[in-house]
């Protein structure tokens, strides 16, 4: 369950609110990928993309908020409201894979550690023992994120690729 937060504000940017992914979010979900630099892509999906399969929209947009959790940070309301940022899980056993996306202009604003938070939030509550990510070695700001996030942290490193595995129980707000 999302739990409620303020808004985050930034100034002439607006506030920035966090919410459950829904369905009507695909073409939000479209945009906000084309709005991305290369090298945001690059370290997010390792491997340099030009767009999203329609099948990972659907996938995305149409998670049960159990198993495979999605929360997207949004500027604006209505029809001029804007995706600038998406966190994820997806369970597998007692662990679950997360991912994140912040666009440029919006990273480095505490964006990435608000989702995740909320997504440790929900995991908790689904019976989730901990997180696990592979991120690019190269990747300091959300390496930096994990770090800051107050979760026991184990990391592995591969081949230019650090795995992280953040643990969840026993780390809940009571």
């Amino acid at each position: 369950m999302l739990r409620p937060m303020d808004p985050l504000e930034y100034g002439d940017a607006g506030a920035i609110s966090l919410r459950a992914v829904r369905p009507d979010d695909k073409q939000r979900i479209v945009k906000a990928f084309k709005g991305l630099e290369r090298d945001s892509v690059y370290l997010r999906f390792f491997t340099h993309r030009k767009e999203l399969e329609d099948e990972e929209l659907r996938r995305v947009t149409e998670c049960d908020g159990a198993s495979h959790a999605v929360l997207v940070a949004t500027t604006g309301s209505g029809e001029h409201e804007a995706i600038v940022g998406m966190g994820s899980y997806v369970r597998s056993g007692a662990a679950a894979e997360i991912a994140f996306a912040v666009e440029e202009d919006f990273q480095r604003r505490g964006i990435a550690s608000r989702l995740l938070q909320q997504l440790a939030d929900i995991a908790r509550a689904h019976g989730i023992e901990r997180f696990e990510a592979e991120v690019l070695a190269e990747n300091t700001p959300m390496l930096n994120v994990f770090r800051r996030s107050s979760l026991p942290m184990r990391t592995k490193h591969e081949h230019g690729v650090v795995r992280v595995t953040l643990l969840l129980q026993g780390t809940g707000k009571e």
